[in-house]
């Protein structure tokens, strides 16, 4: 179940309360006149199922609220009521399967934009993963994969694709590239340093890597795994269930081939640093496709869904 906490203008609570009344789902319905002070108004409090919470939140942004006054979500971690468990029963679908589109735009919104802190960890996340490939250690190849945080900018640029928004793909797809290319720059440097100081050595780049040779070996199973990962990704995500991104985050080569081709190039090795960029490119155009059609997928999904309750509800 959800909580909704809305701030209504005293003209338009009447339409907000028969909204969420006629909306299939809700329940616990308080209105408190007066209430609210800054922006004042009145306060309006209800549950909601989780799979109803998204019809509802839109209805609330055609009405204006999140304009003229305010709207707030929180999850519900426990709810012993009756009428919510008959809320949750009415509900079309499953709340697993739930996808709050409001809430995923302004997740991927906060994750796809460019700052230091994200500059920061995608830099040492490539750092690394640059001693990792040097060292053929699978230990902090790992540790580098679930450290880079390029999931959200790939996510927001696919939630951009799927609602049509321009300016949230150019933000996405900023933050995906200058992060790449800041924390490439980095780590060449990084590396001619550790060179410098014989921590890294063109021997160990050039030594069989059993454990890493993977990174700079693109195939058909980069693809196909980048796939993969991406719509375990994106299904995290919209079901709110975001343990599963470490998984993701380890699966896919993207910081690793970020790493071994700064290296690379550092020891003027452009085969290997060409290869390792495939790699890099490989993946990030799989996980695009994936978790672009699986939110399509789940748009088209929750879209009949509804049309079913509609049309059941007319009877």
């Amino acid at each position: 179940m959800l909580h909704l906490r809305l701030i209504t203008p005293a003209d338009r609570t009447d339409d907000v309360v028969r909204l969420i009344e006629k909306t299939v789902g809700t329940t616990h319905l308080a209105v408190l006149p007066g209430a609210a002070r800054n922006p004042a108004g009145d306060l309006v409090l209800c549950d909601v199922a989780r799979e109803a919470g998204d019809e509802l939140l839109g209805g609330l942004r055609t009405l204006g609220i999140d304009e003229c006054g305010s709207i707030a979500v929180e999850n519900i971690d426990l709810s012993l009521s009756k009428r919510a468990d008959k809320a949750e029963d009415e509900a079309p679908g499953e709340g697993a399967d739930a996808v709050l589109w409001e809430h995923l735009t302004d997740a991927t919104h906060e994750e796809s934009t460019l700052s230091v802190t994200y500059l920061a960890f995608i830099t040492l996340a490539t750092m690394i993963a640059a001693c990792g490939v040097v060292l053929d250690n699978a230990i902090l190849i790992v540790g580098a994969m679930a450290v880079g945080p390029e999931f959200g900018p790939l996510a927001g640029f696919c939630t951009a694709l799927v609602h049509r928004q321009p300016r949230l793909a150019l933000r996405s797809l900023t933050a995906l590239l200058a992060g790449f290319a800041v924390a490439m720059v980095a780590t060449f440097a990084f590396s001619l340093f550790m060179d410098g100081v014989d921590l890294f050595s063109l021997q160990q780049l050039d030594a069989d890597r059993p454990n890493t040779s993977f990174i700079y070996a693109p195939d058909w199973f980069s693809f196909i795994v980048a796939v993969l990962a991406g719509a375990a990704g994106t299904l995290s995500l919209t079901s709110a269930k975001s343990g599963a991104l470490v998984g993701v985050a380890i699966s896919v080569t993207t910081v690793p081939a970020a790493a071994n081709a700064a290296v690379a190039f550092s020891f003027t090795e452009y085969l290997q640093a060409w290869r390792s960029t495939e790699q890099l490119l490989l993946n990030l155009l799989g996980i695009i496709v994936a978790g672009t059609l699986t939110l399509l997928a789940q748009k088209y999904f929750w879209a009949r869904q509804r049309a079913r309750t509609a049309a059941k509800n007319a009877l």
